[in-house]
């Protein structure tokens, strides 16, 4: 399963998986705890492959900040935890992407992205190359 399947609904934790589409929106499945809900055309929903995180020169995109932290950890999870203080958080992300910009990625986005790493390492998600996504 590619990161175009896995979605983030503002307002609800942890990640989803789309299930299906309806007429008003779309049915979405929680990675967390297998839920299933309905998601309406008004939520704020974010596609994991369309995110991308600021560096001084570019937007990286976040498979790439995602295979950063699969290199550094060997592919295992994350040697640091989300709910980690800010100083301990910021440090690791500049092992994993020495250049991002700490003007506008802010210690939340931080927290984001090293729990979704957790998550989708969790269930198996681990290939975050773009031509893994067209497999299922």
């Amino acid at each position: 399963m590619g990161l175009e399947k896995i979605l983030a609904i503002g307002g609800k934790p942890g990640l989803f998986k789309l299930v299906t589409q309806t007429r008003t929106g779309f049915v979405a499945e929680s990675l967390l705890d297998g839920k299933k809900v309905t998601v309406g055309l008004r939520n704020n929903v974010s596609v994991l492959s369309e995110i991308a995180i600021y560096t001084l020169e570019e937007e990286i995109p976040l498979r790439q900040v995602f295979l950063n932290i699969q290199v550094k950890e060997k592919g295992g999870k994350t040697s640091i935890g989300h709910k980690e203080d800010k100083i301990k958080l910021e440090e690791y992300f500049f092992e994993v992407l020495p250049d991002y910009d700490e003007d506008r990625v802010y210690p939340s986005d931080i927290k984001k992205v090293i729990q979704w790493y957790n998550i989708l390492h969790d269930h198996g998600i681990t290939n975050f190359s773009e031509k893994g996504d067209s497999e299922e």
